[in-house]
């Protein structure tokens, strides 16, 4: 099927989704913890299998009806361990606009990749479909700022996946640094230093059977199937394009940047940014770097993030210490590790479990405070919001300001590594038509966000 075809068979009975302009959402409404909520499945990858399956089982009367992926290998897959996991078969769809017009269905899990977050989520708002959209919620600047409005216009919850939010020890940290304790801040690290290896480029090859390649790509450009971007059974390797994702800044990055702003008490947009990144680790061609080093100018003190996929030495929190709040990690070769540097002390922070602990003259232990893995903290506020229509802890607002961070630092990267002044109020660089260019992106027909949602 090719890409025209493939739109124009989706579009039909759909206008209101696609153009925005006549569709009418259902209308919202509390429900009780007695009512049924009903979900589907958008993007049936490992992530997005077990993180649905885990809703099911921490909440009572939510199950899914609809496993929707283009890729049937991965599909049929998730819908076998749906059943085995929860007793019952969900359908199968290869197209999202049958779960959006299917009125049985609350809510959507949208577990793309990257560069289907932003259309997905707007169309499923069109549709009058509540949402949870894996991060980074959006591969530009703008995406956010039109998910938000699509939320707003159509009275819809959206939770974005950064589920440090739901974090007790993440509330905890913060309590602790408002109540003075730690002093007047006067710098913030964060660090995604992880492992890896050179890339290598593969070349492009015939569409296997069982995906529909056209509508995998979807919002981003037409380009010939490639190994190296996509697999039938595991992720794939499109995290290294810019079509598809921001990179490891994008990808993991992305929650210690948002668990750091979310313990500092949510600041706005910086006022500048510098960055360095490049390729000089494995010295591989790949688009997104292989290491960046990124400063945001915040007014009071400068946050700093040192990303990439070079230090085999440095490892995320163990598996273990995540799930037990009484042990902590190793901070000097934490890989996701958070610092924070008070007038009084210096904050240690673990992303998605490790807690935090606070160190004063020669390392002596002040305060801490453990946690574990947010997951399933985070999947239980999603479906309180649903049922009491409060506002998630993984509000879009917020997570438009998260996101922002990583485009920032991938940003300066594309423009030659120099610094950014940037305007928060209109979202726009100051002085630099280049950058300016990289706030939004070109859509394909029939895979575009209208300017009005």
């Amino acid at each position: 099927m090719q890409r025209r075809d493939f739109i124009g068979k989706t579009i039909i009975g759909t206008a209101g989704i696609a153009v925005g302009s006549s569709f009418m959402p259902i209308g919202s409404r509390v429900k009780g913890a007695n009512d049924k909520i009903v979900l589907a499945l958008i993007g049936a990858g490992g992530r997005g299998t077990d993180t649905i399956i885990s809703n099911c089982k921490v909440n009572a009367n939510v199950e899914i009806k609809t496993i929707c992926d283009v890729n049937d290998v991965k599909a049929f897959k998730t819908i076998a361990t749906v059943e085995k996991e929860l007793g019952y078969k969900p359908g199968h769809s290869r197209d999202m606009k049958e779960v959006f017009n299917d009125k049985d269905i609350d809510a959507v899990w949208i577990a793309t990749p990257e560069h289907w977050h932003a259309l997905a989520t707007v169309w499923a708002c069109q549709a009058g479909k509540d949402v949870y959209v894996e991060k980074n919620p959006t591969v530009c600047i703008w995406e956010g700022r039109k998910m938000i409005e699509a939320a707003k216009k159509y009275n819809r919850i959206v939770q974005v996946g950064f589920q440090n939010r739901s974090a007790p020890y993440a509330f905890s940290a913060r309590d602790y640094i408002q109540s003075g304790q730690l002093g007047e801040i006067v710098h913030v690290k964060s660090y995604n230093m992880l492992g890896g290896s050179k890339w290598e480029p593969q070349a492009d090859s015939p569409v296997p059977q069982g995906l529909n390649w056209d509508a995998w790509q979807g919002p981003a450009p037409s380009r010939p199937y490639n190994p190296g971007i996509h697999d039938m059974e595991s992720r794939g390797g499109w995290g290294n394009f810019w079509a598809y994702s921001g990179g490891t800044l994008a990808d993991d990055a992305s929650h210690v940047l948002d668990l750091a702003r979310l313990v500092l008490g949510d600041p706005g947009h910086p006022k500048s940014v510098y960055g360095w990144g490049g390729n000089t680790a494995w010295g591989s061609s790949k688009e997104t770097p292989e290491f960046q080093s990124i400063t945001f100018d915040f007014g009071k003190y400068a946050h700093t993030c040192e990303s990439g996929s070079s230090t085999n030495y440095m490892k995320k929190t163990p598996q273990h210490i995540r799930m037990d709040p009484t042990l902590f990690p190793d901070w000097r070769t934490n890989a996701t590790r958070t610092e924070i540097y008070g007038t009084k002390g210096l904050m240690y922070l673990g992303r998605h479990g490790g807690g935090w602990q606070v160190k004063g003259e020669d390392s002596v232990l002040i305060a801490q405070g453990g946690g574990v893995f947010p997951d399933k903290d985070h999947q239980l506020d999603f479906i309180e919001s649903l049922r009491t229509r409060k506002k998630p802890n993984g509000d879009l607002e917020q997570g438009q300001l998260s996101a922002t961070l990583v485009h920032l630092g991938n940003i300066v990267y594309r423009v030659g590594n120099k610094q950014l002044f940037f305007d928060g109020a209109k979202e726009k660089f100051i002085g630099n038509d280049e950058a300016n260019k990289l706030l939004r992106r070109k859509y394909p027909e029939g895979y575009s966000i209208p300017d009005n949602v």
